[in-house]
């Protein structure tokens, strides 16, 4: 037997921490090779942590939405096991009558009359021989240091094969799911669902020995002295800037239990914060929690401390309300515009939560338009051959490549033409230098679900001036897959310097984009429809059926000019205007 730690995995290049979603597997749960352990998240993609070796999982050392750094032990797995039938343990005598003890005064939380003492049971593996494996928060990306856990797909005690699905993370660029390094029983689970953990920091321990998996009573909690509880009678003797003294709080924040009388629950690292911090149970149980189930995050009580002292220094009487400004909130979305609007729903309102990636998705576009200078240019593009070669060859196409064509890559092929005549479209801003890129990395936006209900998301072709017709078109049919069935990876999503959205699939006629930062532009392509128009010949003019459509682009006038904007525009048009009829497939 030996036991093998599962460290929180590198998910891309910069990614130096995750956050643990959900645990796919138990303490005491047995796990084959590749098995999914957890689910983290980065802020570039969500992803699944498989168990590295087939086991039991006797240890999660990561709560679900804890935020871990790469390498650090997450989990613990025993290898060669099988998890036995859970064995309930006998429950100690529960006696009629508790006394408290003399030196303690009763607590303003505690009640009037004595309960009996109710005996609470916790899930406890027990495992022989094997490895302790840590699960840490993989590196999902470039820039990614950080992912939250969505929900654990294992619960401790629960086996898991290596690389099976542990959990799914969530990051600011997409959700995935993170496989289990081993096989074995998930003994420890250290990141909650909706903490956020840092790259490389353990969120499970995945243990590959034989494990058994028991119901044990719970630690008994020691009586400690009532130094820092209040009393009755100190209540009645209190003073406002008493309590606002004590911080409200009447329990110490080292005495901070995992599950709060009100049945809130604090993760390990809430708990730790709060310890560090001197924050009480009371003051805990005030914070409105983001996370799931309305639990309180690292977020949640970072931000809370941030505004604690100038919260509590002295009493204020209530104030009349004010105009709200736009501001940022400690969860990383944008609030703007929120002059003088009231947010009480009225009348018969359905009010819908935002999920993760609709406030991703918020924050991202408030942060682009505060961010560059956005100047919409448009041109009415005649695309008759660009129609009529495709039809023709569609077919013929698919027959020699296997390749579906559409005009998405027909339109990615013209605008890297016209980008390699105005390399200046390829940049971005970096203060007060611009960054000429050499390669053109084209983004494509993605809508997902029904609808896009789904949301959005934007897969990168790395390279996309190296790739011809049959390339390109491989290429977007891969991406949008991927992206569709969440298949993406870290390195799939970033690195664009350009981005084609097609609103013209769902029959829109033309669009203001907003650029996806850090790009300089976006280009908008819209519904192509049949029109007469004015066609110029040398016998005159004539009125013809032509297939037309609209092309935008959104811009940074920041360092792309009207003039230059514009004029690369019309390139753009120049070329799908062009098209070869007698281009061979």
């Amino acid at each position: 037997m030996a036991k093998v730690e599962v460290v929180m995995p590198q998910m891309g290049e910069s990614v130096m921490e995750g956050t643990v979603i959900e645990w796919s597997k138990s303490v005491g749960d047995t796990i084959e090779v590749d098995e999914t352990l957890l689910e983290i998240a980065t802020d570039k993609v969500d992803s699944e942590v498989p168990s590295p070796e087939a086991g039991v999982l006797v240890e999660i050392l990561v709560e679900e939405g804890d935020t871990i750094e790469v390498g650090k032990p997450i989990a613990i797995i025993e290898t060669d096991a099988s998890a036995a039938e859970p064995v309930a343990t006998p429950a100690p005598e529960v006696k009629e009558e508790v006394v408290a003890p003399e030196a303690a005064p009763a607590a303003v939380a505690v009640q009037e009359e004595t309960k009996v003492e109710e005996v609470q049971t916790e899930t406890v593996v027990e495992i022989s021989g094997g490895e302790r494996i840590e699960v840490v928060m993989p590196q999902m990306g470039e820039s990614v240091v950080e992912a939250t856990v969505i929900e654990w797909s294992k619960n401790i005690g629960d086996l898991v094969e290596e690389d099976e699905t542990l959990l799914e993370i969530s990051t600011d660029k997409v959700d995935s799911e993170v496989p289990s390094p081993a096989a074995g029983t998930l003994v420890e689970i250290r990141a909650e669902a909706d903490e956020t953990i840092e790259v490389g920091q353990v969120i499970a321990v995945i243990a590959t020995g034989e494990a058994t998996t028991v119901k044990a009573p719970a630690p008994k909690q020691e009586n400690k002295p009532a130094k820092a509880a209040i009393t009755k009678e100190d209540v009645a003797q209190m003073r406002p800037e008493d309590l606002i003294e004590n911080g409200g709080g009447a329990t110490p924040a080292g005495d901070i239990p995992r599950e709060s009388s009100s049945g809130k629950f604090f993760s390990p690292l809430v708990r730790s914060i709060a310890k560090e911090e001197g924050i009480s149970v009371q003051e805990l149980e005030s914070i409105e929690g983001t996370g799931q189930g309305g639990r309180v995050s690292k977020k949640d009580i970072l931000a809370y401390v941030s505004s604690r002292g100038s919260a509590i220094s002295q009493p204020k009487p209530a104030a009349a309300s004010q105009p709200k400004t736009a501001t940022k909130s400690s969860d990383g979305s944008i609030h703007a515009g929120e002059l003088n609007v009231s947010h009480s729903p009225t009348g018969d309102v359905e009010v819908i939560k935002m999920d993760r990636m609709r406030k991703m998705i918020a924050e991202h576009m408030v942060r682009s338009k505060q961010t560059s200078a956005h100047v919409t240019t448009f041109a009415e593009v005649d695309v008759t051959n660009m129609v009529k070669w495709r039809n023709a060859n569609k077919n013929k196409f698919l027959e020699k490549t296997g390749i579906k064509l559409t005009f998405t890559p027909l339109f990615v092929e013209a605008i890297i033409k016209a980008m390699l005549e105005f390399p200046m479209m390829n940049s971005s801003v970096d203060g007060d230098n611009i960054l000429l890129k050499k390669d053109i990395n084209f983004g494509l936006a993605v809508a997902l679900g029904t609808g896009g209900e789904g949301g959005l998301i934007v897969p990168v072709i790395k390279k996309s001036q190296q790739k011809n017709l049959v390339g390109l078109a491989e290429s977007v049919n891969e991406v949008a897959a991927k992206a569709r069935s969440k298949k993406l990876s870290p390195d799939d999503l970033v690195g664009g310097t350009i981005t084609l959205t097609n609103y013209g699939s769902v029959g829109n006629l033309m669009g203001t984009p907003i650029i996806n930062q850090p790009q300089v532009a976006i280009i908008g392509t819209g519904a192509i429809v049949k029109r007469p128009v004015v066609i110029e010949t040398s016998e005159g003019d004539v009125i013809g059926i032509r297939q037309m459509m609209f092309l935008s682009m959104s811009y940074d006038h920041r360092i792309i000019d009207g003039a230059h904007g514009g004029a690369f525009v019309n390139r753009v048009k120049e070329i799908l205007e062009n098209f070869d009829l007698e281009r061979s497939v």
